[in-house]
């Protein structure tokens, strides 16, 4: 795999310093029917070992993995430029692409963090609003920082995420969530 997505590559910035980048890829409720679900899932038991070799993929400098029965994501900040998150999944998990690739979606930069901030704020739930979600990538992120996947000052952006995702439970009836998410995280209607 290149060092890029979709097969364009990514130069360093001003100066020659690496252009970091916040990539994502996964498969929810939505895009992927329960079995390719549970064949990417990462059990507990797994995930120090899948975090370790997450950060040891080419091009990546932090990285969590969050695995519920709802949802598999591979949420990882890069070293310079943009990296082969597929790649990962295909060598971590060992399954034929064609079974999962057709069900996968991809965000970077902006719209990676605003899909974070929309799943800890529940907002991407089959139940909006239901509060486990929260506790689930909270638990992803305890077990990537203690294995060293993720680290000060970095910490990718979870633990704004979850401030946000806190916020937002007060939010008044009336008001838009998604406005909310999208103002904080900096969105399309975040000037509206």
């Amino acid at each position: 795999g290149g060092g890029g997505v979709g097969g364009k590559s990514v130069r360093g910035g001003s100066a020659g310093r690496p252009v970091r980048q916040v990539q994502l890829v996964g498969v929810n409720h939505k895009t992927a029917p329960g079995g390719v679900r549970e064949r990417l899932a990462s059990p507990e038991s797994r995930r120090p070992d899948a975090l370790k070799r997450l950060t040891g993929h080419p091009g990546v400098d932090e990285g969590i993995i969050l695995s519920t029965c709802n949802r598999v994501e591979v949420l990882a900040q890069t070293k310079n430029g943009a990296v082969d998150l597929r790649a990962f999944l295909r060598d971590y998990f060992q399954l034929d692409p064609s079974d999962y690739e057709p069900h996968l979606y991809e965000y970077t930069e902006r719209e990676a963090v605003r899909h974070l901030f929309r799943v800890t704020s529940s907002l991407d739930s089959m139940v909006v609003g239901e509060p486990q979600i929260l506790g689930q990538v909270k638990e992803s992120y305890a077990s990537a920082r203690a294995v060293g996947a993720v680290r000060p000052p970095l910490d990718l952006p979870l633990p704004r995420a979850f401030a946000v995702a806190t916020l937002l439970r007060d939010v008044p009836a009336g008001v838009s969530s998604a406005v909310a998410v999208d103002r904080v995280a900096g969105g399309p209607r975040a000037g509206r």
